[in-house]
């Protein structure tokens, strides 16, 4: 008698991989006499803020953007390494080339971790589980680094799946498994939940994800909103259609500044917003972007922390322009004669540049027209991509503290 063979499951088509605590683990190359001990990223002045920690250290209540005075209070055997981003910035450009040796189809997140498509790579490379332990084995080889990979239909619980398997490990979710696995979880397991949408659930008695898939999509509509009320139910359903992205755009480009001292003058403020505006601008001419939004953000002595912004008429990358805007916003805001913790510039609603950028009137009372701005600062471009990105500054930053290599994730300055 033939007994037919059950039909195997395809392996899902999408990988999360995430570098495990990648700021320590590459500084950790350099200090290998401290593997296995409580390590902190961060710097040492009295504002500084954590970067990254070892497992070791997280076990002691350490995580990233807390004081580095507050992580060792939890953890006083930590060693405190200063961050080198540059160095960050090498390795990460090295893994995401061995993830799109793998697939075209690579959308990086951060700068340590990313989605990969590899339906098209299994005829060749085998099925996705066997691509993603081959991908965490090279990563190893060739860096000396972990990541842990999640492997699932969806790119919601591929990152999901990477998050249970972490440190240095995998799980695959297959099709069958999502609802299984997913419906137990807490509600705040869900993409999109917060604590504030989290106390809005369990205040209707929603409390895992399966309660939220078993709520009619009108209930939750009614009590979260349109929009939310329809991505929760979708996700607690398991579907999330969005493709793996292979070009994605910043939303916005931004550098802050937290002082080591609240800084009250006025004209160490506006030195300090001149050289942010200088390099926001900067970085948006070399991604070949411009901005329409302009906005400052202000955290004063008692942590009160506040964001203006103003939209202009016409989009920019000239530094001077973004320069003058946030001088207004800081004005209008009356900050002058306050303690000031963190300054910072940022420019959104980016769009291509598509060529010139042109800003007529704008410069009508200057001696130096929007033309002659846009060519001394596309001169400062071609002079700090050869010898360096302080190699020519303004004058009133000649004086000023270097850039240093101390940019977070998303690239603003601490």
């Amino acid at each position: 008698m033939h007994t037919e063979q059950p039909i195997a499951e395809p392996s899902p088509p999408i990988l999360h991989v995430d570098m495990d605590a990648f700021f320590a683990s590459v500084e950790l190359l350099s200090h290998p006499e401290l593997r296995g001990k409580p390590v902190i990223v961060g710097g040492h002045s009295p504002r500084a803020v954590v970067t990254s920690a070892t497992y070791e250290a997280r076990a002691f209540g350490v995580h990233s953007a807390m004081p580095v005075g507050a992580a060792l209070r939890l953890c006083p055997k930590a060693v405190v390494l200063e961050p080198h981003m540059q160095l960050y910035r090498d390795y990460s450009r090295q893994v995401m080339g061995l993830f799109r040796e793998v697939t075209p189809l690579v959308e990086p997140l951060s700068i340590d971790e990313a989605f990969l498509d590899v339906a098209g790579a299994r005829r060749l490379l085998g099925e996705s589980d066997v691509i993603a332990e081959r991908l965490r084995q090279r990563v190893l080889s060739e860096t000396g680094l972990t990541c842990s990979v999640g492997v699932a239909p969806t790119k919601f619980m591929a990152k999901l799946a990477s998050g249970r398997a972490k440190p240095d490990g995998m799980l695959v979710v297959r099709p069958s498994e999502v609802l299984g696995y997913l419906h137990p979880l807490p509600v705040r397991a869900l993409w999109g939940v917060g604590e504030k949408t989290a106390e809005q659930l369990e205040r209707r008695g929603l409390r895992t994800v399966g309660d939220i898939a078993d709520t009619p999509l009108e209930t939750l509509v009614r009590g979260l909103g349109e929009a939310t009320g329809v991505k929760l139910h979708e996700l607690a359903l398991g579907i999330d259609t969005r493709d793996v992205e292979t070009v994605s755009q910043e939303k916005s480009v931004g550098h802050e500044r937290t002082f080591d001292i609240d800084e009250w003058s006025p004209e160490v403020l506006r030195r300090e917003l001149l050289h942010q505006s200088t390099r926001v601008a900067v970085r948006l001419r070399a991604a070949g972007l411009v901005g329409k939004t302009v906005a400052l953000k202000l955290r004063y002595s008692d942590f009160t922390t506040i964001s203006r912004s103003r939209t202009l008429a016409e989009p920019t990358d000239l530094g001077k322009r973004i320069f003058d805007e946030v001088s207004a916003i800081f004005d209008a805001v009356g900050a002058k004669h306050q303690a000031i913790r963190l300054i910072g510039v940022r420019v959104e609603q980016l769009t291509e540049a598509g060529g010139s950028v042109h800003q007529p009137a704008l410069w009508a009372d200057e001696t130096v027209p929007s033309e002659g701005w846009r060519e001394a600062e596309l001169t400062i471009d071609r002079v700090t991509a050869k010898f360096g990105t302080d190699s020519v500054r303004p004058a009133s930053l000649v004086h000023a503290p270097k850039s240093g290599e101390t940019a977070d994730r998303n690239g603003t300055r601490r």
